[in-house]
């Protein structure tokens, strides 16, 4: 609902993206929508419920179980004018699909001397948490993230959600949109009224403290916070940084944050080894923000293995509050 007098609506993680898509394909009509279930069905996590009927098949297009022909039709489209919208029903099936997003997507402006321009957005269910299994719960960013010529954005909360979607499909460039699949439902706020975009590259700042900086992404954010909540009833202050977008990175932001704090915690669902927070700690150690550092760069990763179906061992193969609280506190307490 509408809070009276305001320009804000209250809405769930998947109602803003919806909302974003409803008020771009209105504003746009090369902007469209392609995947698997996306119409009748509304999408395997309900997030195009309702735009069949409201835009017809041509434009909420339900396409075969084939992720390579997906992505092929959007490069093609997106180099033909159009904006599309693909999305894949789980991130890790894009697999099927690096062919095209990898080799075509982001190299082909830079193939042809910028002659063309591919406006595409990818959007990716990812994450753990629903109890989906190996095969349907990674959190992948690190692969595009590592791919030039494709952005990765890497929302936090429906504000965020809405005003990145909008910008991502305004960006000439193909965009890797990555919703964490939890959020979709759990995730519930204030929302601005109209197609206002959130600048790709800005990284958030949602909580300062002066003891420790804690940089997260995805639903890690939530929790760094919650554990900022609690690190505070135990004396220790937090800040928290989210990126918001992996690429480009406003790292300046990161870093001005790490020198005001001397300590920081980088926190990723995914798993350690080549994860994009080691990109991130990389950037620390290369600039003058290394001779701010009271103690070493702590980071807590998933684990480097599978994500389990059992629920408790699905909980605890990836960072929870406890585990973000007891990282913050023996980094202060231990420096």
């Amino acid at each position: 609902m509408t809070a009276a007098g305001t320009d804000v609506e209250t809405m769930t993680f998947a109602e803003a993206i919806r909302a974003a898509l409803t008020e771009a394909m209105e504003a746009d009509e090369r902007v469209f929508v392609l995947g698997e279930d996306i119409g009748v069905y509304g999408g395997a996590f309900g997030v195009t419920t309702g735009m069949l009927d409201r835009f017809g098949e041509e434009r909420i297009r339900d396409t075969p179980i084939a992720e390579e022909a997906i992505m092929g039709a959007a490069v093609g489209a997106a180099l033909c004018g159009m904006r599309p919208v693909a999305e894949m029903q789980f991130s890790d099936f894009t697999a099927h699909a690096m062919d095209q997003l990898v080799n075509q997507a982001a190299k082909v402006h830079f193939m042809l001397g910028g002659a063309v321009s591919v406006p595409l957005v990818v959007r990716l269910p990812f994450g753990s948490g629903t109890g989906a299994a190996a095969q349907h719960s990674q959190s992948q960013e690190a692969w595009y993230a590592h791919t030039p010529g494709l952005k990765v954005v890497m929302p936090s909360n429906p504000a965020d959600a809405k005003g990145l979607l909008h910008s991502a499909i305004r960006d000439p460039n193909p965009v890797v949109f990555m919703e964490h699949k939890v959020l979709y439902r759990s995730a519930s706020g204030p929302v601005p009224a109209g197609d206002a975009g959130i600048p790709l590259g800005v990284a958030a700042v949602p909580r300062e403290g002066g003891d420790l900086t804690i940089v997260a992404t995805g639903i890690m954010v939530s929790r760094a916070l919650a554990a900022a909540e609690e690190l505070a009833a135990q004396g220790i202050e937090a800040t928290v940084v989210d990126p918001r977008t992996l690429k480009p990175l406003d790292d300046a932001t990161i870093l001005e944050r790490v020198r005001a704090t001397g300590r920081v915690l980088l926190v990723q669902e995914a798993p350690r080894s080549g994860g994009f927070m080691a990109e991130i700690a990389a950037r620390i150690t290369e600039s003058d923000t290394i001779f701010y550092l009271l103690a070493p760069i702590r980071r807590l990763s998933g684990l480097d293995a599978p994500i389990p179906y059992n629920p408790d061992l699905e909980k605890a193969s990836v960072p929870q509050v406890p585990d973000i609280v007891q990282a913050g506190r023996t980094l202060v307490r231990e420096s």
